[in-house]
């Protein structure tokens, strides 16, 4: 019989350079200890790059849930060990935006965080995927991997999502729209477009950019801002932020297990806030590809 019950015995990893990291891995380590949690080891890694090597070892010494501390992108680059292992993925959001959490349904406050791994239940989620790189949330092209990869990191750090859209506005300047091509593999869409997103779950920078996304479907949702008007992605983002009627006026979405996206000219492109991709690309989805810690209640 299949079990929901989240295991007691766990190792903690905290990306100490996201942007809370550091500060708070002394008191996750004491919180989920306080709670009931039994740490088999901690690890506060400095060097980002060391995240996906970290959870690794920590999967294969036969961990049984291992807690993953950070933002988006320490999910998104740490979440392919995951896949095929009997290991629970358990996350404490320490990031800027923390879609993910979000789309989970968990506590962004770290208290809240530590209470759902604590007392809560394991769920079976999908992924998405670009190529062979699976993500947890959200990937992009247009002017967001242009913004995620300058983004000054004091910036990010220090006014969070309002200092995305600080530098959003600077990046806009020098921004110019493309020839989006979908291939479904029935049809061929052709459009022009400003920013696409492909969505495992709702959430992109913190803000709900979808109703039809989420990460029990068993889809991928495209969505693309339509047209060649940067004020009109402007106005996107800002009616979604706020949640206006309208707030879909401008985007077309298209939903399916896999598509092969194409760009004149070729994209950057961002998976969970890093710039990690190119196209031409193949997204597709991995249905029920990890175990996840989610809040009793979720």
């Amino acid at each position: 019989m299949e079990t929901t019950t989240l295991p007691k015995d766990a190792i903690l990893i905290v990306n100490a350079h996201s942007r809370r990291g550091q500060d708070n891995f002394d008191q996750a380590r004491e919180k989920l200890e306080a709670a009931g949690v039994r740490l088999i080891a901690a690890h506060a890694v400095k060097d980002p790059e060391q995240m996906a090597a970290t959870v690794r070892q920590a999967i294969d010494s036969g961990a049984p849930m291992v807690i993953v501390g950070g933002g988006d992108g320490s999910m998104s680059s740490t979440v392919d060990e995951f896949v095929g292992k009997d290991c629970v993925f358990a996350l404490l959001p320490l990031g800027t935006a923390n879609s993910f959490a979000r789309t989970l349904g968990l506590p962004l406050d770290l208290d809240g965080a530590v209470r759902a791994i604590a007392t809560g239940r394991r769920r079976r989620v999908d992924l998405g995927m670009i190529d062979r790189d699976y993500f947890v949330n959200a990937a992009s092209l247009g002017l967001s991997p242009m913004i995620g990869q300058t983004v000054p990191h004091k910036l990010k750090r220090y006014l969070g999502r309002v200092g995305y859209l600080v530098w959003a506005a600077k990046c806009s300047v020098g921004f110019r729209p493309f020839r989006l091509i979908i291939d479904d593999g029935t049809q061929e869409h052709r459009l022009w477009s400003t920013e696409v997103r492909i969505l495992n779950g709702p959430y992109h920078g913190g803000v709900e950019l979808s109703d039809h996304a989420d990460v029990d479907t068993g889809e991928i949702v495209v969505q693309a801002v339509v047209g060649r008007s940067k004020p009109r992605l402007a106005w996107d983002w800002y009616a979604k932020f706020f949640k206006l009627r309208d707030r879909d006026a401008h985007t077309l979405e298209f939903h399916g297990r896999a598509f092969r996206i194409d760009t004149r000219p070729p994209q950057r492109i961002s998976i969970d806030g890093e710039v990690l991709a190119r196209t031409p690309v193949m997204v597709k989805i991995a249905p029920g590809a990890i175990e996840v810690a989610v809040a009793a209640d979720a």
